[in-house]
């Protein structure tokens, strides 16, 4: 191993100098440019290609599947450097769990957008649904017996607002019950 000692301390500290200002220079590749020209040609000359966002919304319940479809929807798709990315309305309960399946509702979408979404933003919200809407049990109305009887059970409460709200509980579960 050859070491090479300097007695003169100035040219030590000019050649540490010149060192601090050479050392890790990136490399760029020379096609990466013409590389991303290409693509955002390609890019702008596939937008006519690609089904609207208001066709996403209208299959999406087809594209993500019943369950997903529940807790989210497509509000807009943006474009970026890297494609683009699909913003969900998310409802903020399901939240953790549509962000564990966003691979799955990204190719799902991207095979029904035509293969360029590459990303999904999610965005905490109240869904607003255009179409039918869900399913609700209809709850049935409570006899006046069944009333007295829930009163009579609630009786022993002292606290007022204890016991109104011992009542509210029981009138709910007896006629959310079919």
């Amino acid at each position: 191993m050859v070491q090479f000692i300097s007695l003169d301390p100035i040219a030590e500290a000019r050649a540490q100098v010149k060192l601090r200002y050479s050392r890790a220079r990136p490399v760029r590749a020379p096609m990466k440019p013409l590389g991303l020209m290409a693509e955002r040609v390609g890019r702008k000359a596939g937008t006519a290609k690609l089904p609207p966002l208001k066709q996403i919304q209208l299959n999406w319940r087809q594209i993500v599947g019943e369950q997903i479809w529940r807790w989210c929807q497509p509000e807009k798709i943006t474009a970026s450097k890297e494609g683009r990315i699909l913003t969900l309305m998310v409802v903020p309960q399901a939240a953790p769990m549509i962000q564990h399946q966003s691979e799955i509702i990204r190719q799902r979408v991207s095979v029904a957008a035509g293969g360029d979404i590459t990303g999904i933003r999610l965005v905490h919200g109240q869904i607003r649904r255009t179409g039918p809407g869900e399913f609700r049990r209809r709850s049935r109305t409570l006899t006046p017996a069944e009333k007295a009887e829930v009163a009579a059970h609630a009786d022993p409460i002292d606290n007022p607002r204890l016991r109104a709200a011992i009542v509210a509980l029981g009138e709910a579960v007896l006629s959310a019950t079919e």
